[in-house]
């Protein structure tokens, strides 16, 4: 073989990740909070991109044309149907490049150009801060009142109960090492050593404080907690203080043996058990938590006139920004060529931004609408009627990868006629049946929930009787798949709840 210099042409395929390619797929598997923050950030490096702040009679306000989603439907229906390319906002419509910081209001000018001077508004029944009386009372009343926290209502009780000046400063600590829960686990020996105090006066102080409000603070254990609200009620008598000392055997539903240690009967007993559950094991949580933030669901649907469904994307949720492509034209005339560079990068990030903002609404509308198509007995008869679904269905449906699916469907909401869901929702593995059709794993944990709450004290199912059950409707499911399923949704055993049926009887 001879060896000798020539030259090859070969053809391969391959995929380069870019920055803007990466940049696309994070925008799609990130939440409408996290695009919201990008978009931010994106705000402030890019001088180029601007926020749409127009009114909603804009088309780029406006949701996006979505044909109808039919309820049923015996003939498959092409997703192409439900999002087309005609969705895209019109660019010759609504140009990117409108400069509307030049544009201004001309009322309360005359034709010379000078500010007319009207008559004014009228200030005499007015306060200083130029509001009317009734106004202003309004507007003061619809101002919320900050809540305390925690630490600064147990600070006043502090002040206002203790009066020595080291009774305060440990109590100061104990405030300070507070555990969300309302516990101070620290026992008083140590908290003693490290303010060089006498043990006597710390347990003093904690003896004190575990009755500020709310009762139960500050101490060490389950037990402890329990009995200082008991106490508060006058209610810590010699059978209930074994009781306490006794709560593995009350977790483990041991009545007999609770009955001859407190010495009292099944009906005592009973109320002892109701008294407990109506203390709070966790007086401090709940108190300095924050108001829960509200989902806003990335896609809406809501049913059509013609009996049909219509999906469309929640425009609150949608990003909405302009490329200013008349100040890059403005700025680059007078710029060097560092500048003219560094503006010309900054143009095509902002209209990649821009473009991969709406492939990523499309996709996400494209993937739910096949979703909630094949989800349509959910819609009509509820969680009974889910269906087994897997992320390569709807792939091979939508033309995507099971990546890009994935991606779309994890933390995107879907507000439905039936409630809030995440789109990974309705994805759930299949169980088979025994004619030969399959269940949905989430229908049949489902199913598994209404039987164990419709049982009553005398007839506690059993796994072995759940299993029959759901055999008889049809569905083929072992004994171990029901008692996963049953400890997924934090149901105790039919022994444990036989017991606690017996104590509420």
């Amino acid at each position: 073989m001879a060896l000798g210099p020539r030259l090859e042409l070969r053809h391969t395929q391959t995929l380069v990740m870019t920055p803007q390619l990466r940049q696309a797929i994070k925008l799609l598997q990130f939440s409408n909070l996290e695009v919201a923050a990008f978009i931010e950030e994106e705000l402030e490096r890019n001088p180029l991109l601007e926020r749409d702040e127009r009114g909603e009679t804009t088309p780029e306000l406006a949701a996006l044309d979505q044909r109808p989603l039919r309820e049923v439907s015996s003939e498959p229906v092409s997703t192409d149907l439900l999002v087309g390319a005609e969705t895209l906002p019109d660019a010759a419509a609504s140009p990117l490049d409108a400069d509307y910081a030049e544009q201004f209001d001309v009322s309360g000018y005359d034709a010379a150009g000078s500010l007319d001077a009207g008559p004014g508004p009228d200030w005499s029944r007015s306060g200083g801060n130029g509001l009317d009386g009734q106004a202003g009372a309004s507007f003061i009343d619809s101002l919320a009142d900050t809540p305390r926290s925690l630490r600064d209502h147990l600070g006043e009780q502090l002040r206002l109960g203790l009066a020595d000046p080291v009774d305060r400063l440990i109590g100061a600590h104990f405030i300070a090492l507070l555990e969300p829960a309302g516990r101070v686990s620290i026992d008083d020996a140590a908290l003693a050593r490290a303010l060089g105090v006498s043990i006597a006066r710390v347990a003093a102080v904690r003896a004190r404080m575990v009755r500020f409000d709310p009762v139960g603070l500050f101490a060490r254990d389950l037990r402890e907690c329990l009995a200082a609200q008991l106490a508060e009620r006058n209610r810590l008598d010699p059978a209930m203080a074994i009781l306490l000392d006794n709560l593995e055997l009350l977790g483990r539903r041991e009545l007999k043996r609770l009955q001859t240690l407190c010495g009292v009967d099944a009906d005592d007993l009973a109320d002892m058990v109701a008294e407990i559950r109506a203390l709070d094991p966790k007086p401090g949580a709940g108190h300095d938590s924050a108001a829960p933030q509200p989902i806003l669901p990335d896609v809406l649907m809501r049913p059509g006139l013609a009996g049909d469904w219509i999906l469309e994307l929640n425009p609150e949720t949608m990003p909405k920004l302009l490329v200013s492509e008349a100040f890059h034209a403005k700025v680059s005339l007078r710029a060097g060529r560092d500048d003219r560079l560094f503006l010309s990068e900054r143009l095509a990030s902002a209209n990649w931004l821009v473009k991969s903002l709406q492939q990523r609404a499309q996709t996400i509308l494209k993937v739910a609408s096949e979703v909630m198509r094949r989800q349509d007995g959910f819609l009509l008869r509820g969680v009974g009627h889910l269906r087994p679904l897997i992320l390569r269905d709807i792939a091979e449906a939508v033309e995507m990868h099971e990546s890009t699916v994935s991606r779309v469907t994890a933390n995107k909401y879907i507000s439905t006629p039936r409630g809030l869901f995440e789109l990974k929702y309705f994805f759930t593995t299949a169980i088979a049946g025994v004619t030969g059709e399959s269940h949905s794993a989430e229908a049949v944990r489902h199913r598994i929930r209404g039987m164990i709450a419709a049982e009553d004290a005398i007839c506690v199912l059993s796994d072995d009787a759940i299993v029959a059950a759901l055999r008889r409707e049809g569905v083929d499911i072992a004994r171990r798949t029901v008692a996963k399923y049953r400890e997924a949704l934090r149901i105790p055993s039919s022994v444990q709840r036989k017991r606690e049926k017996a104590i509420s009887v």
